[in-house]
């Protein structure tokens, strides 16, 4: 699992699934330490679920997080439990026998939820919204496969074009079409908000390419833009619409919030250690054309080119905006480097392994630190942060036994808005929330406006019902991309729409426009990275 904290701030720089009864195993984790995760504020997601060197974690994962995570479900298909299910988070590490295969760890993961937090679930049937993936109205547009080569699908880097708006590409090379319906969700998350069901009937396997334009851009791009409903009838002669759907779901039927006391002796010190280290890496001075780019690969190789020495710091240290790295010399600005490196391998199956995100960045930690001899540590600093504050509010107020959390997309049963507004591609649905919660969220739900924590002086009590919709703020800064924020420093200022023909809405001006609520900026104490040393030169390979 990829945590979008790190992995927005790494990837910046790298620019329905049914089931039947839950099996009974005797697979059990060997030693597994288990507590409640420590409060933090700002990107807070789930990482880990790699087994890796005779180790498994799970970090900063909500209830709802690790049963979707051991039974392999969407979370849209987990019905019932207590209002805490996406809030509260909690810590798993755990010693694996030999050669434990991902499988095999989601029934060790399933075992355990059911002995240290008391869990007991049953699988139901309901009608849930849905996409359905069917044929279109004559045949196909794709080609037959061979069965030689790669299987599944990988997106293409594409050079940018001055002038254009650019377009996601996928080739798809063996894929079968129920491989294609779960692929789906992962490709274009901001259309494709609950899982797919394949009812094309084809069989065997096929090859395709599929191009479409990311939901935030279909307003700029006007008549050249095309959604991914579109690309999929037009391209591969299928039809992909939403419609209400039989679904195998999960039903929670009971769980404790706190789990039992971890076994005598067992803690973080006896298991195995994660790795913290590369098995080797490469870095030498960028050339001075090269354009910034890079991805990790499927078995952990790292190839990252052209990136400032300042924003490998930031990502490798998970700080999002350069306003956080204070005692840094100008040169990290403008020094670029490529490094090339590759990371211990991993348990996985088929071509793509698992990778843990937090491991990546522990290792480029240490790289820097090696190789730059750099020198780092965080304290408390007064810098300009916002501030949560009510207006005229604008919020309903909530039904407290529904799940506290904020997600992406429009309520289950509710219409889209981004249809009809499609610069508006952040919409966030957030239910029985308070504004201490909502203001803790801000820096993982709008990771470009917000880049620390937000102090709460709503002076609001009790939960709230709300939706909100705004644009990313590379648009509002002119940068078409990034589509889901963490592209960049806030804009400048509360109000940026008045300016923009487009309809674009900042996060600043949707909060007051549809929440009556603001964010202001103050001046308060704020975690932040010193750069204590560094050279400007890395020591040779």
């Amino acid at each position: 699992m990829v945590r979008a904290s790190a992995g927005l701030s790494l990837i910046a720089l790298v620019s329905g699934m049914a089931f039947g009864q839950t099996p009974e195993t005797t697979s059990t984790f060997t030693i597994a330490d288990v507590h409640i995760s420590a409060h933090s504020t700002g990107n807070v997601y789930m990482t880990g679920g790699v087994v890796r060197a005779g180790r498994y974690d799970l970090r900063h994962a909500t209830m709802l997080d690790l049963i979707t995570t051991a039974w392999g479900i969407d979370a849209d298909r987990v019905f019932g439990g207590p209002s805490w299910l996406e809030l509260d988070r909690f810590e798993i590490a755990a010693k694996t026998p030999p050669n434990t295969s991902p499988e095999t760890a989601k029934l060790m993961l399933q075992a355990l939820l059911k002995e240290r937090f008391h869990l007991v679930v049953h699988t139901d049937t309901k009608t849930v919204p849905g996409f359905v993936l069917s044929m279109g109205k004559g045949k196909p547009k794709m080609k037959e496969s061979d069965g030689s080569g790669n299987t599944g699908c990988e997106p293409v880097q594409q050079a940018p074009q001055p002038g254009t708006i650019p377009q996601a590409l996928v080739q798809c090379r063996n894929e079968t079409m129920e491989a294609f319906a779960r692929d789906l969700h992962g490709m274009a998350g901001a259309y494709i908000t609950t899982a797919v069901t394949d009812s094309t009937g084809l069989k065997g396997n096929w090859d395709f390419d599929l191009k479409w334009t990311a939901r935030a851009l279909l307003g700029l791009a006007g008549s050249d833009g095309i959604s991914i409903y579109d690309a999929v009838d037009r391209q591969l002669g299928l039809k992909l619409e939403q419609k209400q759907v039989p679904a195998s779901v999960l039903v929670v039927d009971s769980v404790d919030k706190t789990p039992t006391p971890n076994p005598p002796g067992v803690n973080p010190s006896v298991l195995p250690p994660p790795p913290t280290e590369f098995d080797v890496a490469d870095i030498k001075p960028s050339m001075p054309d090269a354009q910034p780019r890079g991805r990790i690969q499927p078995g952990g190789r790292v190839d990252l080119q052209a990136i400032p020495l300042k924003q490998l710091i930031m990502a490798a240290w998970n700080f999002n905006s350069e306003d956080m790295i204070v005692g840094a010399p100008k040169s990290l600005d403008t020094a670029r480097f490529d490094i090339i490196a590759k990371a211990p391998g991993v348990t996985g199956s088929g071509i793509n392994p698992q990778i843990d995100i937090d491991d990546i960045l522990v290792m480029l930690q240490s790289l820097l630190k090696d190789r730059f001899k750099l020198a780092v540590h965080t304290e408390d600093r007064p810098i300009n942060a916002y501030t949560l504050l009510s207006v005229k509010p604008k919020l309903t107020k909530a039904d407290p036994l529904g799940h506290t959390g904020c997600k992406e997309g429009p309520p289950p049963l509710g219409k889209d808005p981004r249809d009809a507004t499609p610069i508006l591609s952040r919409l966030l649905t957030c239910r029985n929330i308070t504004m201490a919660q909502f203001a803790d969220m801000l820096p993982n739900l709008a990771g470009g406006y917000v880049h620390s924590a937000v102090a709460d002086e709503t002076g609001l009590e009790g939960a709230w019902d709300f939706t909100l919709s705004f644009s990313p703020v590379g648009l509002l800064q002119g940068i078409p991309g990034a589509g889901r924020g963490g592209d960049g420093p806030a804009p400048p200022g509360d109000s940026t729409d008045a300016s923009l023909p487009t309809g674009a809405l900042s996060l600043n001006d949707a909060i007051a426009k549809q929440l009556g609520l603001k964010l202001e900026m103050r001046k308060r104490p704020v975690q932040v990275l010193v750069v204590d040393h560094v050279e400007a030169t890395p020591t040779a390979n």
